[in-house]
C-alpha cells in the first residue's frame, strides 16, 4: 500500500511524498519525494513524527479540534514534542521502551490519517 506522509525531522525539516514501505518495527524506510523519481532511505531515528495524511497540499490555516472523543481509537493522549510542539489524539500502542507509536488524531475531519510519533523525540507523553 503506497501512502501519502509528511516527514518532520528532529532537525525542523520537513519533507513531502510517499512511502509504500513504512513499518513500525523496521529502522528505515523508501521516500519518494514529491515531485520528484528520487528515492530516499529515511532513518527513522533521525525523525520526530512521520504524518500519514489525506492530501500533501494540507491547509495550514485549518486548526483541528482537540476536544473530540472518538470510540474505538484508543486512550487519549498529550504528546509534548522537545521542540515545544503539543499533539492531542488517540493511542491504543504506546510505550515508552518502544521506538515509536501511533497517533490517530482527535478531530476526524483531519489531513492527518494517523501519526508516527518517534519515541526519542518526544519530552513528555501523558494519558489525559
Amino acid at each position: 500500500m503506497i501512502n501519502m506522509v509528511v516527514v518532520h525531522s528532529s532537525d525542523g525539516g520537513i519533507t513531502k511524498g510517499k512511502t509504500g514501505d513504512f513499518s513500525p518495527n523496521k529502522s528505515f524506510f523508501h521516500l519518494q519525494e514529491e515531485g520528484t523519481d528520487e528515492m530516499k532511505l529515511i532513518n527513522v531515528q533521525d525523525l520526530k513524527a512521520i504524518y500519514f495524511v489525506v492530501n500533501l497540499a494540507g491547509d495550514s490555516t485549518v486548526n483541528d479540534k482537540n476536544d473530540v472523543e472518538r470510540a474505538g481509537f484508543g486512550r487519549k493522549i498529550k504528546v509534548q514534542f522537545r521542540d515545544g510542539e503539543v499533539q492531542f489524539g488517540f493511542t491504543q500502542g504506546y510505550a515508552p521502551n518502544r521506538p515509536g507509536f501511533f497517533v490517530s488524531p482527535c478531530d476526524p475531519d483531519s489531513n492527518n490519517e494517523r501519526i508516527f510519533v518517534v519515541t526519542a523525540a518526544t519530552e513528555k507523553v501523558q494519558f489525559i
